[in-house]
């Protein structure tokens, strides 16, 4: 006998499914807003693009909370699931950063409403690392075979908040921020790594997860320049350490493609469009066609891969393939 699942009862099986993990979509439209307007100030093409992305990551940000929210009202216990989920806990921080990319990307165009989502994210953003970072140290049930890239989602928060916080807040907030960023960054990246080596391959559905430890380095080399106030050496480090984990996640390209889809695809996209965006900055600070190049070639290839995961993930939806339980 078929086994039946407590989630299908009452008609709203589905609803009980939508998982936390659909907010990086958002983290990847925002991100890939953000940097399309970096393309725009270095290439004449005017700011329709960013303009048209931006307004796409405000309606699915705002269509993907609502299913949460009505998730959260309906089924209660499911969220507590994920809450305490050694992956799905680790995305919790995407609502935040999401409020906080859209921060970035109203900035030089709307500074009032800029502000309003800076603060937003910015307290939510607090609140949830300080709740992450406790669960880590006192739950019972977490092994370092749990241990994966996405744990960095909390920390690659704090690092967002200075690219606005500069504007609108004394720079020790930004500072306080970027201090917790960096130092956790160091601490997460050494478990991670040992955790790679020592013990079992990453699950294949975890995988595309690999591409955030891009993202670290190329948020906080941003954060730093805004922070410091130029170019040093420090801000090479970050910079070309992230450069360095792109080239390394490159090599096994092959092996990722084979992977079948799932929504974690697109935990691709936002430390690809970090980097892109770290790329034209430092196009900018440091003149060479070479940064420049990259930041282009880089802005075309995740531009055209997130339009194949708009594609891949409406195909999915319409397949029933993405709510399902795992």
């Amino acid at each position: 006998m078929m086994k039946e699942n407590p989630y299908e009862q009452h008609g709203q099986g589905r609803l009980a499914l939508f998982p936390i993990t659909f907010f990086s979509v958002t983290l990847g439209l925002g991100g890939w807003a953000v940097a399309t307007q970096g393309i725009e100030r270095i290439l004449p093409v005017g700011n329709l693009a960013s303009q048209v992305i931006l307004g796409l990551d405000i309606l699915v940000f705002a269509l993907v909370f609502a299913l949460y929210a009505a998730k959260a009202i309906s089924h209660p216990s499911a969220v507590r699931r994920e809450v305490r989920h050694p992956v799905t806990l680790s995305f919790f921080p995407a609502v935040s950063i999401g409020i906080l990319l859209m921060s970035v990307a109203f900035l030089n165009t709307n500074t009032e409403l800029s502000f309003l989502l800076w603060v937003v994210g910015t307290i939510l953003h607090a609140g949830l690392t300080l709740y992450i970072m406790r669960e880590w140290i006192t739950q019972e049930h977490f092994e370092i075979g749990h241990m994966n890239p996405a744990w960095f989602i909390p920390v690659v928060g704090n690092l967002i908040v200075p690219l606005a916080g500069v504007t609108h807040a004394p720079a020790d907030i930004s500072w306080f921020f970027f201090s917790i960023g960096i130092v956790m960054w160091v601490v997460l990246f050494t478990v991670v790594t040992y955790r790679m080596i020592f013990h079992r391959v990453i699950p294949e559905r975890l995988l595309p997860t690999l591409f955030i430890l891009v993202a670290p380095p190329a948020v906080g080399f941003i954060a730093y320049v805004k922070l410091a106030g130029g170019l040093d050496a420090f801000g090479r480090i970050l910079f070309f350490f992230a450069v360095f984990m792109f080239a390394f996640l490159m090599t096994l390209g092959a092996r990722l493609a084979r992977i079948r889809f799932f929504l974690s695809w697109w935990t691709y996209t936002f430390p690809v469009a970090a980097l892109v965006a770290a790329c034209t900055l430092m196009g900018r600070l440091a003149p060479s066609v070479f940064f420049t190049g990259m930041a282009v070639v880089l802005w075309v290839l995740l531009s055209l891969f997130i339009l194949f995961l708009g594609a891949r993930t409406a195909i999915s939806i319409t397949r029933r393939e993405i709510c399902v339980e795992e």
